[in-house]
């Protein structure tokens, strides 16, 4: 997979996506052929009909099935996959989702994959070829399509290996009550029909109000402006996820992800949801994940700016096929000997298994903000350290939406580089607050999930907080591993919004979702702290308007406290070593 993914034209990408990054399998000497059934109508509940290409041995003997539904297309009978998998005794049934391809009905993401997925199992599973077992497989939405149907699932399902996933559409749409604007609008384009040039993209983010982004286009494409009108977990959302409901998942998953992923924490978060609540003893005990240091494309060496050395490769397809051979075949692969998770320490470059997470020796640290009042860009007195804030002046700045901060690397996926870059163009800007700790003497393992506590007061009736964690090498190159951002009228839950009272001091809890990061001596802990990171998340217009309905940008003067009653401090989940 190239680096930087922003650069590729979309189906590019995600055709890359799909045959380097979520099946990589080979084929390997000289393999029997197998029979082939193109574009086999599938009938759904309400009689829609979805096709899908069948793969099976040559044999009379039922066998068990590997499933993945996609919206991507379908390979033919030269995907090396299928040759494997047949040979090794499976069928494979490879459909389009509604809408897509050649199955009938209207293409709505996530709005069918629920019901669809249910039925499709329970079609396959009372097919003569079929021994009544049901694997699933794929990754990014083919990784959804086997979660949606997860919660009370047909009875022929398994196991699943989602790679790149995530479970509720709202989940993935608004993240700290903030829009995820490139992902949700640059990818729903592409999939509906309009393929916009990277200029053109970028300026279409721009587009308001933004209720109604779908208008500038001349295709319609009306999920687009749904996604923003139903800015709250209400019945529209619930129909594109499992509702949050793990206590109903029963099959063993295998959950494959990376720190750079525009679904990293979701990915660990399934495993761990359904492993505390599952009902069945059986799939709580069979939750197990395996995150590396990778942005949507899992399994590579080198990340944005970073290689992470030849230890950070991991052949996916190898996995996958030793989950299959037990769950499917039940033979010995080793697979009840993995640990839950399998993480991959950047910095270190180096796997560990581990039991449980977040981890259970975990410390969780605060490192406090200081400055002298004047902790603007890389210029200022910004410091970071372990002791708490004293008597020290607030920090100002003023956030400009129709001038944001540039997403640089991060968890992205269209519209903005991926991975981990420097940050210093970042850091030159005055509405960008810089606090940096002291070099390390010792090294510093940060594993688990990443959170920032800030007081602060704004000039808005709404707006918006960022902030970033950073790890600086001795060269002076600052390299982003987690960030998150907090919409103010949510500071309390998105089910109880309220605006705030201008200059009033309030405390905002910022999730950074999760890496995992081994800072050596000579390195320092940054973290930047802002009120955009764009077009990752839409701008916010700091009226206080109803979502989506604004017109026109407002700017806001942004104030961070950091003193002895209002010590603003990230939370570290420090590993002892």
């Amino acid at each position: 997979m190239h680096s930087n993914l922003s650069n590729l034209p979309l189906r590019v990408f995600l055709g890359a996506v799909l045959t380097a990054a979520l099946l990589i399998g080979s084929a390997r000497g000289q393999e029997p052929g197998f029979l082939v059934e193109r574009d086999v109508m599938i009938p759904m509940r309400d009689g829609t009909k979805l096709a899908a290409h069948i793969f099976r041995p040559k044999t009379d003997a039922p066998s068990p099935v590997i499933l993945m539904r996609t919206p991507y297309g379908r390979p033919d009978e030269k995907w090396s996959d299928a040759k494997r998998y047949t040979a090794a005794g499976y069928a494979m049934v490879l459909q389009d989702c509604r809408g897509r391809g050649k199955s009938a009905g209207v293409w709505d993401p996530f709005r069918y994959d629920v019901e669809d997925g249910f039925d499709t199992q329970e079609w396959i599973g009372k097919q003569s070829w079929c021994n009544g077992d049901i694997g699933t497989t794929g990754g990014s939405y083919v990784g959804w399509t086997q979660w949606a149907p997860a919660a009370n699932a047909s009875q022929h399902l398994k196991c699943m290996v989602p790679v790149v996933p995530f479970a509720d559409a709202f989940d993935l749409a608004y993240s700290g009550g903030a829009f995820q604007l490139a992902l949700l609008m640059g990818w729903g384009t592409a999939v509906g029909g309009v393929a916009l040039a990277p200029d053109k993209l970028q300026a279409a983010y721009r587009h308001l109000p933004l209720q109604s982004f779908a208008d500038q286009f001349e295709k319609k494409i009306p999920y687009l402006n749904d996604w923003v009108r139903h800015n709250t977990f209400d019945d529209y959302w619930k129909k594109r996820g499992i509702d949050r409901r793990y206590r109903e998942v029963t099959a063993p998953a295998l959950n494959i992800g990376g720190w750079y992923d525009i679904f990293s924490k979701t990915t660990i978060d399934l495993v761990d949801r359904v492993r505390e609540q599952s009902r069945d003893r059986h799939a709580r005990r069979n939750q197990f994940v395996v995150m590396g240091p990778w942005a949507h494309g899992v399994g590579v060496q080198k990340v944005g700016e970073i290689d992470f050395a030849p230890e950070a490769k991991l052949n996916i397809g190898d996995l996958q096929f030793q989950w299959f051979e037990y769950w499917l075949k039940g033979r010995e692969t080793g697979v009840q000997d993995w640990p839950a998770c399998y993480l991959f320490v950047m910095g270190e470059n180096r796997w560990r298994g581990e039991n449980e997470w977040p981890l259970k020796r975990t410390r969780f640290t605060p490192a406090y903000l200081h400055s002298g009042g004047q902790a603007n860009s890389l210029r200022g007195n910004g410091q970071l350290a372990m002791e708490k804030s004293g008597d020290e002046p607030a920090d100002v700045f003023t956030y400009d939406p129709s001038n944001p901060v540039l997403s640089h690397g991060g968890n992205n996926l269209v519209g903005a580089t991926a991975g981990p870059y420097d940050q210093a163009k970042i850091e030159e800007r005055e509405d960008v607050l810089v606090y940096t700790s002291a070099p390390l003497d010792q090294p510093l393992e940060v594993t688990g999930p990443v959170k920032m506590i800030l007081h602060a007061a704004s000039s808005a009736r709404d707006t918006d907080f960022t902030a970033k964690l950073v790890d600086v090498h001795p060269d002076g190159k600052a390299y982003n591993l987690c960030d998150g951002i907090i919409r103010a009228r949510y500071r309390n839950g998105m089910d109880k919004p309220q605006l705030l009272e201008p200059g009033k001091v309030e405390r905002f809890e910022i999730d950074l979702w999760v890496t995992s990061n081994l800072f050596k001596p000579g390195h320092c802990l940054r973290v930047e702290v802002s009120s955009s990171n764009f077009p990752r998340f839409d701008r916010n217009p700091n009226s206080g308007l109803p979502f989506g309905t604004d017109t026109e940008l407002k700017t806001a003067t942004q104030t961070i406290y950091h003193d002895a009653a209002r010590p603003s401090h990230l939370v570290l989940p420090v590993i002892p070593r």
